[in-house]
């Protein structure tokens, strides 16, 4: 192309106006990722814990990339809601699935997320074939004690220095504060708890090693709890913490008995609070269980929020989990994570359980993974204390 003489001031002018505007965008863009960083949860909070949420399997296949520009910005530990426990890893003997699993430790890691395992040793979802022989009768104590070591052994082993934490033994204890028959226990014992323990240092003796549990604030199960962890750790079991499930409601569970709860289980060691999550819908038996075993039958009584909150319950919604947040760093001394249990109100397993089809809103994200008044509320509340 030829340039007259007369082309090369014009020519000038543009230059000088396009590096203008670039330097006006530049500093736009400067101040657009000042405000974003300063609108995420986990910068929010960094000096105080981490904070978590639950990755489904979609999700960490790609299915949903909305959902997972909300956990970049806003947290900086994630667990796996199903995709690590024994039934999904370990469907068939001899057989380990670990696609899934494999997805979440290689995302936390490309993020720079601490890494949270859930669970080794749970009744609930543990495969059929773990606790029976090929003719279908109950296996021996050493056949299951080799079965729980072999599937620890190969599960931690295979993250080892790659998984910060894992929750060991899942929901061992009832509300009463007894030990739940599960067939673990059956077959085995207590012991099977402390085996569980043992089992996961050696295979990764740098792990955090935590029992978890749900209704943490039920003071006799909070007894019971306080009472085996104790027991376990004189016999020099690797408990290095106590995680409390929030599967909390608007008038459940006595925010001074959690309170009581985090100071019983920070004496013994870390504490998490972990599947925290904040339901608005009336509860079946009127409190905070979450053995999902029980289900009951939809009513509409029960779904009375289809097409979306009112503003009042909404409000409620905000002051609740700012109610729980404030108890959460006041006690941020002993309280190493809060993990929400879920990224968004539309994946959310609150919209099942306990009753099938109803709509639920208990995260701090909508089904658009927009952010809740709440999330603001939060953030200006990291400030303050």
């Amino acid at each position: 192309m030829n340039f007259s003489t007369n082309t090369y001031p014009l020519l000038s002018l543009f230059l000088c106006i396009s590096l203008a505007f670039s330097a006006r965008q530049a500093v736009g863009q400067t101040a657009f990722n000042r405000e974003h960083d300063e609108f995420a949860l986990k910068n929010a909070f960094k000096e105080k814990f981490l904070i978590g949420t639950a990755l489904n399997t979609w999700q960490l296949l790609g299915k949903e990339p909305e959902a997972i520009e909300v956990v970049k910005q806003h947290f900086n530990s994630i667990v796996a809601e199903n995709s690590m426990k024994s039934a999904r890893i370990r469907p068939r003997e001899g057989e380990f699935n670990f696609g899934a699993a494999d997805e979440l430790v290689e995302f936390g890691e490309q993020n720079d997320m601490h890494i949270h395992g859930h669970t080794l040793i749970w009744h609930s979802q543990a495969p059929d074939w773990f606790f029976v022989d090929v003719q279908g009768k109950k296996v021996t104590p050493e056949v299951l004690k080799k079965r729980m070591k072999d599937h620890i052994y190969t599960v931690v082993g295979r993250y080892k220095g790659r998984i910060h934490s894992w929750d060991v033994v899942n929901e061992a204890i009832e509300d009463d504060g007894s030990y739940r028959e599960s067939e673990f226990y059956r077959i085995l014992g207590e012991d099977y708890i402390k085996l569980a323990f043992q089992f996961a240092h050696e295979a990764d003796p740098e792990a955090q090693l935590f029992y978890n549990d749900y209704s943490m604030a039920n003071p006799r199960k909070r007894a019971g709890v306080v009472k085996m962890v104790k027991q376990l750790k004189e016999e020099g079991v690797p408990v290095h913490g106590i995680g409390m499930q929030g599967h909390i409601g608007l008038n459940y569970p006595n925010i001074l008995e959690f309170e009581k709860s985090i100071e019983a289980f920070g004496a013994l060691g870390k504490v998490m609070i972990t599947e925290l999550d904040l339901s608005v819908l009336p509860s079946p038996w009127g409190d905070a269980g979450a053995e999902i075993s029980q289900n009951f039958d939809y009513e509409d009584k029960m779904n009375p929020f289809p097409k979306g909150l009112p503003e009042d319950v909404e409000q409620q919604f905000t002051r609740r989990y700012v109610q729980y947040f404030s108890l959460f760093l006041q006690h941020q001394d002993k309280i190493s994570r809060v993990s929400l249990w879920g990224v968004n109100d539309g994946n959310s397993w609150k919209n099942n359980w306990p009753v099938r089809g109803r709509t639920d809103y208990p995260l701090l994200f909508d089904r658009q993974n927009q952010p809740k008044p709440v999330v603001k509320e939060l953030i200006e509340l990291s400030t303050k204390e």
